[in-house]
Formats: structure tokens, C-alpha cells, sequence
């Protein structure tokens, strides 16, 4: 690991730790939830940093729809108003604390008790492919399919609910002018043009 990714991996972890300690000392929903936002961002950098760009990139790309959607519908329906309002996300905190520190104490102390194995071979080309490999093994052919039929499913159903097409609005033979929106009201739907058209005048 070169100077820079060792410092891009101590920069992330800092933020990533100081994205988990605003989650417990902001005083809002909407803040804590960008916070935690901030905070996995990073750690998926972090991810990036140590050789797994595809674990990296899906971890951002998770967290970050996870948590707009989250904020966009504590936003909408929270009486609170908004989440953001001052509100403890704080409870049991001698107990949350004891036990945090215990967990975070533990931690530590696994990385630098447990006789981690040595690198065995050398490093492949494309860890992408390999964790991918490792994840999929021998069902990477019936997770392929699955992805295809539930991309179907999804486009068919959206098809499926919809209640007009793109087109509908010219007619069966997109010769309709001007174009009419099946689903409006009878006396707000646009007048027909001149049989002679109109152009000339």
C-alpha cells in the first residue's frame, strides 16, 4: 500500500468514526440520518482503499439511496415537523455506553491478538471477478437468470399499471392533432385544429 492510499485509509476511517459520533450527538432525524449517510460513505471508501472497489462501490451506492429514501420519508410524514425538530437520540445511555465501549474494546483487541493468516499465493488481477466468484460459486448462472427475470418482472409490472402509453395521445395511427389525453376531463381537453389548417392565416 503506497503514501497515498495510507493516508486516503487513516482520512476515511476519521471521518467514517466522526460520521458515527455525530449520529449520537445530533439532535434531529434528518441530521443524525445524513450523518450515518457520511459515516458508511467512508467506510465504503475504505472498502475501495483495501483492493475491493466492487464491495466499495456497492456499499456506497446502498447506503446512500437507503438513506435519502429514509430522509426524504421522514421528511414527508414525520409529525415532528421534518425530523427536524431537537429531539435525544440518545436512551439507556450508561447501558448503550457500556456496552459500545465493551464491543469497541473487543474489537480492538482482536486486531492485534488474533494470529491473522499470512498471504498465501500472490494477489489476483481482478478482485472483482474473485468476489464475485467467491460469492456466487456455482449459482453464478442461476443468480444471472434471477437478475433478468426480476428486471422483466419489474418493466412489465410498471407496463402492466400504467394506464396509457407514450403514444396514446395521437391516436391509433398517431395521426391526431393536436393530441389528446385520453384521461382528461371532456372540457379540458384541447380544441380540434381547422380542417384547412390553420397556417396560412
Amino acid at each position: 500500500m503506497g503514501v497515498t492510499s495510507t493516508v486516503l485509509l487513516w482520512v476515511l476511517g476519521a471521518c467514517a468514526l466522526t460520521g458515527g459520533v455525530l449520529v449520537f450527538t445530533l439532535n434531529s432525524m434528518a441530521r443524525v440520518t445524513f450523518a450515518l449517510l457520511g459515516s458508511l460513505v467512508c467506510v465504503g471508501g475504505v472498502v475501495t482503499v483495501l483492493g475491493l472497489p466492487y464491495l466499495g462501490v456497492v456499499t456506497v451506492l446502498m447506503m446512500v439511496m437507503e438513506m435519502l429514501i429514509m430522509a426524504v420519508f421522514m421528511i414527508a410524514y414525520m409529525m415532528n415537523p421534518a425530523g427536524l425538530m431537537p429531539m435525544s437520540m440518545l436512551h439507556n445511555t450508561r447501558g448503550a455506553l457500556a456496552v459500545s465501549g465493551a464491543v469497541f474494546a473487543g474489537l480492538v483487541a482482536g486486531i492485534f491478538l488474533v494470529p491473522w493468516p499470512g498471504r498465501t499465493g500472490t494477489r489476483p488481477e481482478d478482485t472483482t471477478f474473485q468476489v464475485g466468484a467467491a460469492l456466487m460459486g456455482d449459482q453464478m448462472l442461476t443468480m444471472v437468470t434471477l437478475g433478468f427475470v426480476l428486471l422483466a418482472t419489474m418493466v412489465g409490472t410498471t407496463v402492466l399499471a400504467t394506464r396509457r402509453g407514450r403514444y396514446d395521445r395521437f391516436g391509433d395511427d398517431l395521426d391526431r392533432r393536436p393530441a389528446e389525453d385520453p384521461g382528461a376531463r371532456p372540457d379540458r381537453r384541447p380544441a380540434e385544429a381547422p380542417a384547412g389548417g390553420g397556417a396560412g392565416r
